[in-house]
């Protein structure tokens, strides 16, 4: 397994790409905290993880964009299973508008569970990791962050935003042990993508060389694999799974 005794907390855990990805990490071996704000999806995958390994998952409720309720997340973990070893920044929303119909709430939102959360919950978890000497943290931007995407003001700043936090962070800390990366999907199969249009949503397939839009599983697994001894030398790279939707 190539995550054997390892713990992993997954922010945004309770539903599609975190949901994933805390199957395929206890299936390598991985303890999982599925981190995330609604208690009901979040108890109900540590109840299927728990079908699959004994004591290999808990639930803790957190609110990202409180650093309150992240430095709570910490500490239940810490207490309970030591230092993580893998820190998944996955938990994020969307809220679109075009830029002259963007509301002040929709912007701040936004930025306070995309933005803001990512950097609490690197600030309260780094300093562990560097007190024992390793670790690795996965970011979560988009091919938004990258590119744009009109009525997205907001998610592209944040997106982006992560992209420049991930690189600032592999510098800071990899002399520390700790590597930094993040996953930038395309469209992926998930419940923000259930509310594309139809319309649009093929116009998007149509300029994706596989046809098809990505699944939680092609992100869990470059989680995986940035999560894994195989990816030491990897540190401030930001890796695209978008099926070749830009080249």
């Amino acid at each position: 397994m190539r995550l054997e005794g390892k713990v992993a907390i997954i922010t945004g855990g309770g539903n599609g790409i975190g949901r994933e990805t805390a199957a395929l990490f206890v299936r390598e071996g991985t303890k999982v905290c599925v981190a995330d704000y609604d208690e009901t999806a979040g108890q109900r995958v540590v109840d299927e993880l728990l079908a699959i390994a004994d004591e290999c998952a808990m639930f803790v409720k957190v609110d990202v964009s409180s650093a309150e309720s992240v430095e709570h997340m910490a500490r239940a973990v810490i207490e309970s299973w030591g230092t993580p070893d893998i820190l998944i920044n996955n938990a994020g929303i969307t809220q679109d508008s075009m830029l002259t119909k963007m509301s002040i709430e929709q912007w701040q939102r936004v930025i306070d569970v995309n933005l803001n959360g990512v950097f609490y919950c690197t600030r309260f978890i780094a300093p562990y990791m560097v007190e024992r000497g390793k670790g690795k943290i996965i970011n979560t931007s988009s091919i938004v962050g990258m590119h744009g995407n009109i009525g997205q003001t907001n998610y592209a700043a944040t997106k982006a935003g992560v992209i420049g936090m991930t690189k600032t962070w592999a510098k800071e800390l990899g002399h520390k042990g700790i590597r930094v990366n993040a996953v930038a999907p395309g469209y992926v199969e998930t419940g923000m993508v259930a509310n594309v249009p139809d319309k649009v949503l093929q116009l998007m397939l149509d300029k994706v060389p596989l046809h098809r839009l990505g699944r939680p599983s092609d992100i869990a697994h470059a989680y995986l694999y940035l999560a894994s001894d195989e990816s030491d030398y990897v540190n401030g790279t930001v890796l695209e799974v978008n099926g070749g939707l830009v080249i």
